[in-house]
């Protein structure tokens, strides 16, 4: 079978990555489906990790003067 596309947003992607990591500690899943489950976990847990690394990135550069942190007063 095709492999599903990854997600586009971040949220969805650690919403499946979660479901799949509960689905593999249940015990359940018969060895070929623990494989398949095991791959689709890497690629989404890659997914986020860039995800994050950009919005760090992104971050970065607001902090750099173009942004002032807001204090209450």
């Amino acid at each position: 079978p095709a492999e599903l596309p990854l997600p586009y947003r971040y949220e969805a992607a650690l919403a499946e990555l979660d479901t799949l990591s509960l689905a593999m500690e249940s015990g359940r899943l018969p060895l070929d489906e623990l494989l398949v489950a095991y791959r689709r976990g890497a690629a989404l847990l890659a997914l986020c990790r860039d995800r994050l690394q950009s919005v760090e990135a992104q971050v970065k550069v607001l902090e750099d003067g173009q942004l002032k942190p807001w204090r209450a007063s």
